[in-house]
């Protein structure tokens, strides 16, 4: 792909970082479907983690000034800093296997010279289906027609 247009150089630093100390997570939702060239935008990044518990998570954290907010009552979990405040925290994918099962098969990609995993596009379609809700009815024209897309270039 081409020059990066979603990611701050703070938000790549932490992605690099997680990378480099190998915490286990993948990009999904729509973000991860930006970034294998499916034309939509979002509001946030998901971030799902297969551990939020993973001493490297909170190291990665700590280095680009945020923190981790446990999950209090109904709230999710969540980042706070500067550095993650696009991050959401994702800790379940509805629809899909289970992170480990979803991360053998994720997509890689090269951000700030780093590889980072992102859930492909037919899983995210197929987690947008089970959900049903309005807003994923509307994108999921344009999910399809990228997937078409990227098997054709394959």
């Amino acid at each position: 792909m081409g020059r990066n247009l979603i990611f701050t150089e703070n938000e790549i630093d932490f992605l690099r970082e997680m990378a480099r100390l190998k915490v286990r997570f993948m990009i999904v939702g729509l973000s991860a479907a930006a970034l294998q060239g499916a034309p939509v935008v979002t509001q946030d990044v998901d971030l799902w983690f297969e551990n939020l518990e993973d001493p490297n998570l909170l190291k990665a954290l700590k280095k680009v000034g945020g923190i981790l907010v446990p999950s209090i009552g109904l709230n999710p979990p969540m980042f706070a800093g500067d550095s993650v405040k696009l991050f959401d925290v994702v800790v379940h994918m509805h629809g899909l296997k289970s992170f480990k099962e979803e991360f053998s098969s994720a997509e890689v990609v090269k951000l700030g010279g780093a590889s980072i995993h992102v859930l492909p596009l037919s899983r995210i379609i197929q987690s947008k289906a089970s959900l049903g809700r309005d807003k994923d009815k509307i994108v999921m024209k344009v999910l399809q027609d990228a997937l078409k897309v990227r098997l054709k270039g394959r």
